[in-house]
């Protein structure tokens, strides 16, 4: 786990984020995935005090879809990246150029196609942006929403 200050780079301390906070996981290679990315994301909704509300469940289904998306339709995913400030920004990295795509008549009742449709509805934005390597695929939710939302029944 690496956690990168916003402006030296250096490593930043538990507690309410500090704005521009970034964290990665690197995932190239990585054996179950999903798992991974939403454990490094409860340790970080945990340590910026995002973590009591019923939308940092959603942030956690947000993670595992664009997780799931980025392994079934673009190769696999290379790195999830978190960054904290006025939005938590979750960001998917894989390999390919290509955008998604939502799927046009998804069934009800059968799995599969509904994906991008979930990542639509939790999030406050979603959107992809490509580089030299691939793309991101990223969604973003309002910290009020971390802060103020439901509280969940642990």
């Amino acid at each position: 786990m690496e956690t990168i200050g916003p402006k030296t780079g250096g490593p930043l301390r538990s507690g309410l984020p500090v704005p521009g906070q970034r964290r990665r996981l690197a995932l190239s290679g990585v054996r179950g995935r999903v798992a991974k990315g939403r454990d490094f994301t409860r340790q970080a909704l945990q340590d910026w005090g995002w973590d009591a509300t019923d939308t940092a469940e959603d942030a956690l289904l947000l993670v595992s879809e664009l997780l799931t998306n980025a392994s079934l339709h673009a190769g696999g995913c290379t790195e999830l990246a978190l960054t904290a400030g006025e939005v938590l920004r979750i960001e998917v990295h894989d390999g390919s150029t290509t955008p998604p795509r939502r799927h046009p008549s998804p069934q009800r009742g059968t799995p599969g196609g509904h994906g991008l449709y979930i990542v639509e509805r939790l999030s406050d934005h979603w959107g992809t942006h490509t580089h030299e390597n691939g793309k991101a695929v990223w969604a973003e939710i309002e910290a009020a929403r971390l802060t103020s939302g439901r509280p969940t029944g642990r």
